[in-house]
């Protein structure tokens, strides 16, 4: 029987033999009797387990340590103590997985950088145990809110030869020797006889399936070789990319909206325990901030209208905002706190964004879309994507970009072309919003950052 039926159906059980099998998270033994701490990982809330004198092995069960796995077998009652709402009065407990004295994960508070170096036991830890239930709730949204929506699931392909990005921090997918490797490499003699990488993106096969089916989402782990040792940055992180036909910027704003509060009013529904314990030990005003995301209005606005709002700002910036320029952290959160929610930032220059993206009439913008979000800064990003053949070889030519090896992207333009438009959100980034907790390492199981690949 699991911890999570008993506890949503309290009096179905209450008076009744109940048989659960779980860990000691703590133990306290007394002299006639004891408490032991019990989950069984179903769900967030623990059973206090209580003991005494009239167990067969009681002299064994009290020398039980944390971590140890226990099959406990006992009447469930109301609680005359504190936290809980029901105990478990054991008649019978039994040692499935003894632990030793020395298990890392006591009860007691540890440093997350101290749980990373041992990665393999801190889903045990409550913090853990909220960050990754929420992960899962929350994918298991996003799923729905697609699925809901008549969005196709879209697997978008791991190993690639196209950079989406054009930043050509990709890792390499060889099969050649390195230790052998002496002058030029001849790809022909490589396993898929080209240059391979590990993907930056989905966008561009995405787009290919959008124009076959109108919507599709893609929704997967992507790679990035960028020697970046930041608290957002991971070399390994999941994004979610939708891609819609015949649906422009405005559009495409409006489905990152609906979306992205679809996910956190179920969060909010689904994970009360969850983001009450987080609320309470990790951000306090979590709840309150996302309900507030829930309930706002996103104010939609251009890049040269936040630089003007920027430079008006008595305000003494560390990076100075600029017409033409990328915005700093300062500048996005002093956006959301100047239009008090969510902010859509339209329309930015050409020239800092990439080579796939509209291109508006005035020459010098794209229709792109950045979203800030108050606490985070920006947590979305989009297009409308470039639909004219002409005007995207000729940004490919000016970008000296090989049309080439890109050529069956470009002939989408050439076979049934059509306005488009998609998004790409970093799953961990919206984690990090959704649970308060500040470094990527922690809301991803096994983080893959620049010097570290353990597990």
């Amino acid at each position: 029987m699991f911890l999570k039926e008993i506890l949503a159906q309290q009096e179905k059980y209450l008076g009744k033999e109940i048989k659960v099998q779980g860990w000691i998270r703590n133990h306290r033994p007394q002299k006639e009797f004891g408490f032991i701490d019990f989950s069984d990982g179903t769900c967030f809330k623990h059973l206090q387990v209580v003991y005494d004198l009239k167990l067969d092995n009681f002299a064994e069960v009290v020398s039980f340590h944390c971590g140890s796995s226990i099959l406990v077998e006992g009447i469930l009652e109301k609680s005359e103590g504190k936290g809980q709402d029901v105990e478990l009065k054991a008649r019978k407990i039994t040692l499935l997985g003894d632990c030793p004295s020395d298990y890392p994960l006591q009860p007691k508070k540890h440093s997350n950088e101290f749980l990373r170096s041992i990665a393999y036991l801190r889903p045990r830890a409550n913090l853990f145990q909220a960050v990754f239930r929420i992960r899962s709730l929350a994918a298991l949204a996003i799923h729905e809110y697609f699925g809901k929506n008549g969005f196709v699931y879209f697997h978008a392909p791991l190993i690639t030869a196209s950079d989406c990005e054009g930043a050509g921090e990709m890792f390499q997918v060889t099969t050649l020797s390195l230790d052998k490797l002496k002058g030029e490499v001849d790809y022909k003699k490589d396993f898929f006889g080209k240059k391979t990488s590990l993907t930056v993106s989905g966008q561009l096969q995405a787009e290919t399936f959008a124009t076959a089916f109108s919507k599709v989402y893609t929704f997967g782990p992507t790679f990035r070789a960028e020697n970046s040792n930041t608290k957002t940055h991971a070399s390994e992180f999941w994004m979610i990319e939708p891609e819609m036909a015949f649906v422009d910027l405005e559009g495409n704003m409006d489905v990152m909206e609906e979306m992205l509060k679809y996910v956190v009013k179920y969060c909010l529904d689904n994970a009360k325990d969850e983001l009450t314990f987080l609320n309470k030990f990790v951000e306090n005003g979590l709840i309150e901030k996302l309900e507030n995301l829930v309930s706002s209005k996103f104010t939609r606005v251009t890049h040269e209208e936040v630089i003007t709002i920027l430079k008006k700002a008595d305000v003494k910036w560390e990076f100075a905002p600029e017409y033409g320029e990328d915005i700093a952290k300062e500048h996005e959160k002093y956006i959301t706190e100047y239009f008090h929610g969510p902010v859509f930032i339209t329309d930015w220059p050409k020239d800092i964004k990439a080579f796939y993206m509209k291109q508006n009439d005035d020459g010098k913008t794209v229709a792109a879309v950045d979203l800030e979000v108050p606490g985070a800064g920006e947590l979305m990003g989009g297009s409308q994507r470039e639909e004219d053949y002409d005007k995207l070889v000729k940004r490919m030519q000016e970008l000296k970009m090989n049309i080439d090896e890109l050529d069956w992207y470009v002939n989408l333009r050439k076979y049934g072309t059509c306005v488009h438009s998609g998004f790409g959100m970093g799953f961990e980034r919206l984690l990090i919003y959704l649970t308060g907790v500040e470094n990527i390492r922690d809301v991803i199981p096994y983080p893959r950052t620049p010097g570290s690949c353990d597990y």
